[in-house]
């Protein structure tokens, strides 16, 4: 794990928590964002904790340049902000990252989190990541199509079916594999390999970025 902050006690207060554990180890510390993409690039980490504000090259460039690295591709990004919403996350969520953690975080729910990004899945709290993506897409100058047009029109998700058009719209909702499976009657596997197939298709790196898709395209109501 790579931490980029840019205070020095927040860095000793996370690095002290996170190597107290048996299976997390901090490999590296960045003070701003280019040295975050420079170790994030010589270490390749499970996972970057980035703070947003920061000298010479804030977290979001830092997040955008991490992501979209094809050799970082193992790398999630979980951006820390001192206020839930920081209009600085919405860019984030859309630069690849794979969710958010707020400074004051719970030491039990900053490891949780930190093992749920490792693990390949994004932090995707229902109540909070709606709200921030609704948040995001109403500040966007490009209009968003509304939900009574055809989503499917959009190009982005012309090559999905009904079906995966079907889960993509409840992934936004937040909803997990299992619930999913629930929903549509389907086995949890099978679930489970739609959500593959969207981000194979779609180019997502997690389900953040479906999430954002969902309602940039239309397709998830807001």
């Amino acid at each position: 794990m790579l931490l980029a902050d840019d205070q020095t006690l927040v860095r000793a207060g996370f690095r002290a928590l996170l190597d107290s554990e048996d299976d997390l180890e901090v490999v590296g510390e960045a003070v701003d964002g280019r040295e975050a993409v420079a170790l994030a690039r010589s270490l390749r980490p499970d996972v970057v904790l980035m703070d947003i504000r920061m000298p010479h090259l804030d977290g979001l460039a830092a997040t955008g340049a991490i992501t979209a690295d094809p050799a970082l591709s193992g790398t999630r990004v979980v951006v820390l902000t001192t206020f839930e919403l920081d209009e600085y996350v919405f860019g984030a969520l859309r630069a690849g990252a794979s969710g958010f953690l707020l400074k004051d975080v719970e030491p039990q729910a900053l490891l949780d989190a930190v093992r749920v990004v490792a693990d390949g899945q994004a932090l995707l709290a229902p109540a909070v990541t709606r709200r921030l993506i609704e948040a995001y897409v109403a500040t966007e100058p490009a209009p968003v199509p509304a939900v009574a047009a055809d989503p499917a029109a959009d190009e982005r998700l012309a090559g999905l079916t009904p079906r995966e058009l079907e889960i993509l719209a409840l992934v936004a909702r937040g909803l997990s594999n299992r619930e999913i499976a629930e929903q549509l009657v389907l086995s949890p596997l099978t679930a489970k390999t739609h959500v593959s197939r969207l981000f194979t298709k779609l180019g997502a790196r997690d389900r953040a970025q479906l999430v954002v898709l969902a309602y940039e395209t239309g397709l998830a109501s807001r």
